[in-house]
């Protein structure tokens, strides 16, 4: 009888063994070499796998029992492929697989909840609160993200999730209805917080940040724009117990003194970033101090900062250099000079994006300082600096020839001397000329010549221009528009603003974006900005019109000067391979705004 039972063992091993080494799905894991599949694996006797062999079983028995390839899997890697899902649902459903697959997935789910909808919100609530589920989800939580619901957001919303003590990112940007109480309910105990964004709360007084001092020693980024009730001593008590901050937004923070800076400054040592635009209070001495003692520093902003003067630079310590600084905005700051620029320039060499834009003071000896950037300079505003002239924008474009943005509106001694040289840029992709009154079609010719398709294939450099500003720019005609359209095929905004050939044409304002609602009778009226589709609608209807059909190369050069443009592309070796733009360039969004509208709104001034 024993004799028997054991030949039914072996049999049954030959036959499994047989139906393994003939499955193609297991001759493939066979031959894989990788560690988890090239030896036993090790969690077998865990799972009973092994003890099976000494069992009695028909074949049918035993497939039901072996582990399918997918369970082997070690938990990285299964956390590995979830993590390549983009749907909630998708998690969701693998969380249904089973045991091991939930343990897997569930932080995953919620990680972040999705709380876009009133509904998300409610049910994502229910699950917190919950304290007979399989998991604990108010402890799975790590972001939350309520910005989408902003109005709808109170301190009754938020109450929930104050059971969640391990958030690490926590955003209410725009949630108006907050008060201390809602957000404080949030902070207390919550000792894993790394990032908070108030943005526009406006209830929120001293009392949040200082229980954020209080409770968050290892906060990294702090953003209270618009927080206008908040003052230095809650922000000097942040700045002593939250070493660890690295980004601080004070956007338009009117009670913010050169206290905070200080503080900042000195107990700070790892910031990175530092936003103060509009803090009207903010002094000399806490620029000094932030870019001296800040040796990490890499973007600083202190737009409208009316009281910042020349001293603010010229106090730096001598012989040091910033090499960290990347980013840095003074725009508005009007007492600034020539002596500060090239201060700035000598001691943070390696800046990228430079703001200047309304910096009255400064004139073509600024600019030939920064020329000294070189290759470093990818955005430069230089608007409403009217003293500028076309012998300093030349020699910036060539010695500056990676440069991706610039912005010259109001610059009203500029000629089409400079356009031609700008049109030189092999990786330009935004210009703003607006106001600049002496340009002609001369300039938007030159910068569709630049991106003729002949000059692309002699140069191997193909145009990348997608956002051109040409308000007010009253000698303009369709010619030179319309091939600046056809030879740009990149292009998603042009704006037109006051120009008659354009806003007085009823067929061609027609694929015009509409006005913003707060501008006057006359803004409308002369409001002209192509975007997106607009413009590929615009273009389409003017190559079909054949009434408009004319040369639109060529005609407005002499040999002589076509000849001169072929030169310049050419003194520009070696950029083909320049690096493209960054995530970090769209820190220094352009200053027209969403609409387009900012430029025009500040001409009437």
């Amino acid at each position: 009888m024993v004799r028997s039972q054991r030949n039914v063992v072996e049999a049954t091993e030959t036959a499994s063994a047989s139906s393994s080494s003939s499955s193609p799905e297991r001759a493939a894991y066979d031959d894989d070499t990788d560690f988890f599949t090239a030896q036993r694996n090790d969690s077998e006797s865990s799972i009973g796998v092994s003890s099976l062999r000494d069992l009695t079983m028909s074949p049918t028995q035993e497939r039901e029992h072996r582990v399918s390839p997918i369970s082997r899997l070690p938990p990285e890697l299964l956390i590995g492929v979830f993590t390549k899902l983009n749907s909630s649902a998708d998690l969701r459903s693998c969380m249904l697989v089973s045991k091991t697959w939930s343990r897997n997935s569930v932080d995953l789910l919620w990680h972040r909840p999705l709380c876009n909808t009133w509904h998300n919100l409610q049910s994502v609530t229910r699950s917190i609160q919950t304290t007979d589920g399989y998991y604990s989800y108010n402890a799975l939580v790590k972001r939350l993200n309520l910005s989408n619901l902003n109005d709808q957001i109170s301190d009754g919303t938020v109450n929930p999730f104050q059971m969640c003590k391990r958030i690490e990112r926590l955003t209410l940007t725009g949630c108006v209805k907050l008060t201390d109480g809602g957000v404080c309910s949030l902070i207390y105990g919550s000792r894993s917080l790394l990032a908070l964004d108030i943005t526009g709360l406006d209830a929120i007084t001293d009392h949040t940040l200082k229980a954020v001092s209080e409770n968050c020693g290892r906060l990294q980024g702090l953003n209270i724009t618009d927080c206008s009730k908040v003052t230095d001593d809650s922000l000097v008590a942040v700045a002593e117990h939250c070493h660890l901050l690295k980004r601080l937004k004070l956007n338009n923070c009117s009670l913010v003194t050169d206290d905070s800076i200080m503080a900042v400054a000195q107990h700070c040592p790892h910031m990175l970033e530092i936003d103060l635009h509009n803090c009207r209070q903010v002094t000399n001495i806490s620029i000094t101090n932030l870019i001296a003692r800040g040796r990490q520093l890499r973007e600083l902003r202190a737009g409208h900062c009316h009281l910042l003067t020349d001293s603010a630079f010229l106090d730096l310590p001598k012989n040091l250099a910033f090499e960290s600084l990347r980013i840095l905005d003074l725009t508005a700051c009007h007492q600034l000079h020539d002596e500060a620029v090239e201060k700035i320039i000598e001691t943070s060499p390696r800046l990228r994006n430079l703001v200047l834009a309304k910096c009255k003071e400064i004139t073509d000896r600024s600019v030939m300082a920064i020329t000294k950037l070189g290759k470093n300079l990818h955005y430069i505003h230089l608007g409403h600096c009217a003293q500028i002239t076309d012998n300093a924008v030349i020699q910036l474009v060539k010695l500056c020839n990676r440069i991706r943005y610039i912005d010259l509106a109001c610059c009203q001694r500029l000629t089409d001397q400079s356009v031609k040289q700008l049109a030189t840029l092999p990786k330009l992709r935004r210009i703003g000329l607006v106001k600049c009154q002496l340009i002609t079609d001369r300039s938007i010719l030159a910068l569709a010549k630049a991106a003729n398709p002949e000059q692309r294939q002699k140069s191997m450099i193909a145009s990348l221009l997608e956002r051109v500003h040409l308000s007010y720019c009253i000698n303009l005609t369709l010619g030179g528009i319309h091939a600046l359209l056809n030879q740009c095929p990149k292009l998603t905004h042009l704006s037109l603003t006051g120009v008659q050939a354009f806003y007085l044409r009823e067929d061609l304002i027609a694929y015009c974006r509409e006005a913003p609602p707060e501008f006057t009778e006359h803004q409308r009226h002369v409001f002209c900005v192509f975007s997106g589709e607009g413009v590929n609608k615009l273009r389409d209807f003017l190559n079909n019109n054949t009434e408009l059909a004319y040369e639109t190369e060529g005609t407005m050069y002499d040999d002589r000067e076509a000849d001169d443009m072929d030169t310049d592309q050419q003194q520009l070796p070696g950029l083909m391979h320049a690096t493209g733009l960054n995530d970090d360039d769209d820190d220094m969004d352009e200053v027209d705004g969403a609409d387009g509208s900012q430029y025009e709104l500040e001409g009437d001034n």
